[in-house]
C-alpha cells in the first residue's frame, strides 16, 4: 500500500501511467486499427522489456575496420612501426624471426597469433554483449561509433610495444605461422593494422611436408593413426627402406591434406596481401634465405624501414644460423627419430620421396612449385 492507503502502481518508477486506450495509441501508429491479438502480443512484449530488460542479441554485427583517423589517433600513444611475419607452419618463420631482430632498430617476438590461430584477437569484442557495451548511446566516449577496432588495436599495440620499448627499438613485429587460416588472417590483420607491413615466407612444399611429418613423429602427436605408428616403429628398426625409394614415410591421406593446405595458404595469403597491402607486402623464399642470407635480410630490413644496415650484421647472421634450437629440442624429445632428418635444410624431400609420393604431391601442388620457382616445370 502507498502513502494514504492508495495502491502503489505496478511500475512505480514511470513518470506517467497510461490507461488502456493510451497504450494502444502509443504502441500502434496513427491510422492503424489493431486487432485484439496484435494488442495482446505488443503489450506482452512491452511488459517483458519493462520487467526483464531488452532481449539479448544472439549475434553481433560485423566488427568495423579501424579508420585512418583512428590509426592516426592511436599512433600518438603507440608510435612504433609494426610488421607481421606470416607463413605456413614449418616454413622458416622462426629462423626469420631470429634473424630480423639482429638489427639494432628492429624487435620481433613470436606466437602472439593475433590473426592466425583461434581464439583470435577479435574474440575480445566478438560478442553481442561487447558490442552493446562499446556502442551504447549513453557512452559519451565512443562518439557514436563502435569502439571495437580501437580496443583491438590498443590491446595488440601494448603487447607489441612493451617489449620493444624495453629493447629500445622503434620497429616491432610478431611472427605467427598458420596452416589453417589463410586469406582470412590477412583480412583480419588489415582491419586492425592497415598501416602495418606484412612479410610472408614460403618454403618448398615438399620440405614442408617432410618437416611437418617428422614433427608429428617426434612429438608423438595424438592425431597419429595406427598406420602412422607402424611407420614410426619400422623407421626405428630399419631406416634404409625409407631412403632407397622402396618405402614411404607418408600415408597418402597425409600428403593430400598437407599439400592442399600448403597450396591454399600460398594462394590466399599472397592474393589478399597484394590486394590489401600493395607495396607494404614483402614475399620471400626460405631457400633464398639459406643461400644468400645477408642479401635477403638486407632487402627485408630496408623494406621495414631500418635506416642503417652495417656489414658486420653478416657475421651475426651466420652465427645465428649455425644454431638450431628446434633441432636441439627434438633431439631431447625423441632423438632416434629426429636424427634421421637434418633440420633446416633445403631439398630433404629428394632422398625421401618415393615415386608415388612425387605423383600425389605433383597432382595437387605441382603448379605452385613452379610459380614459386621451386621447380622449372613438372618434370621432376
Amino acid at each position: 500500500m502507498g502513502a494514504g492507503g492508495h495502491n502503489r502502481p505496478l511500475f512505480a518508477r514511470r513518470e506517467k501511467s497510461y490507461d488502456f486506450y493510451t497504450c494502444i495509441i502509443l504502441i500502434f501508429p496513427l491510422g492503424v486499427k489493431p486487432n485484439f491479438m496484435d494488442i495482446l502480443s505488443r503489450l506482452k512484449s512491452a511488459a517483458r522489456i519493462l520487467i526483464k530488460g531488452d532481449p539479448k542479441k544472439k549475434n553481433r554485427n560485423p566488427i568495423p575496420a579501424i579508420t585512418a583517423e583512428e590509426v592516426a589517433e592511436i599512433k600518438q600513444f603507440f608510435p612504433r612501426e609494426k610488421f607481421f611475419i606470416f607463413g605456413h607452419a614449418r616454413s622458416g618463420t622462426t629462423l626469420l624471426m631470429r634473424l630480423v631482430r639482429l638489427h639494432p632498430e628492429v624487435y620481433c617476438n613470436y606466437q602472439a597469433h593475433f590473426f592466425t590461430r583461434q581464439p583470435l584477437l577479435k574474440s575480445l569484442v566478438n560478442t553481442p554483449d561487447a558490442e552493446e557495451w562499446l556502442t551504447r548511446k549513453s557512452n559519451r566516449w565512443n562518439q557514436g561509433r563502435d569502439l571495437s577496432p580501437l580496443v583491438l588495436r590498443a590491446a595488440a599495440d601494448v603487447i607489441l610495444e612493451r617489449d620493444a620499448a624495453r629493447a629500445g627499438k622503434m620497429i616491432v613485429g610478431d611472427k605467427s605461422p598458420s596452416s589453417t587460416i589463410h586469406g582470412q588472417a590477412v583480412r583480419d590483420m588489415h582491419a586492425v593494422y592497415p598501416d602495418a607491413k606484412l612479410v610472408y615466407i614460403v618454403r618448398d612444399g615438399r620440405d614442408v611436408l617432410i618437416s611437418e611429418r617428422f614433427r608429428n613423429f617426434v612429438e608423438e602427436s595424438k592425431f597419429l593413426s595406427a598406420e602412422d605408428k607402424r611407420i614410426i616403429e619400422d623407421l626405428r628398426k630399419d631406416q634404409t627402406q625409407f631412403t632407397n625409394g622402396t618405402r614411404s614415410i607418408f600415408t597418402e591421406t597425409f600428403i593430400r591434406r598437407v599439400a592442399k593446405g600448403w597450396v591454399a595458404n600460398l594462394t590466399e595469403t599472397e592474393d589478399e596481401a597484394r590486394r590489401l597491402f600493395g607495396e607494404s607486402y614483402f614475399g620471400m623464399r626460405y631457400e633464398d634465405l639459406l643461400s644468400t642470407p645477408f642479401d635477403e635480410m638486407t632487402k627485408l630490413w630496408k623494406f621495414l624501414g631500418a635506416k642503417k644496415i652495417n656489414k658486420s650484421l653478416a657475421k651475426d647472421i651466420q652465427t645465428e644460423m649455425s644454431s638450431n634450437p628446434d633441432e636441439e629440442w627434438q633431439a631431447q624429445r625423441n632423438g632416434d627419430i629426429s636424427s634421421f632428418l637434418p633440420k633446416g635444410q633445403a631439398g630433404n624431400w629428394g632422398r625421401l620421396f618415393t615415386a608415388r609420393d612425387k605423383a600425389v604431391f605433383k597432382e595437387i601442388a605441382g603448379e605452385m612449385l613452379v610459380k614459386w620457382n621451386c621447380e622449372k616445370d613438372l618434370n621432376w
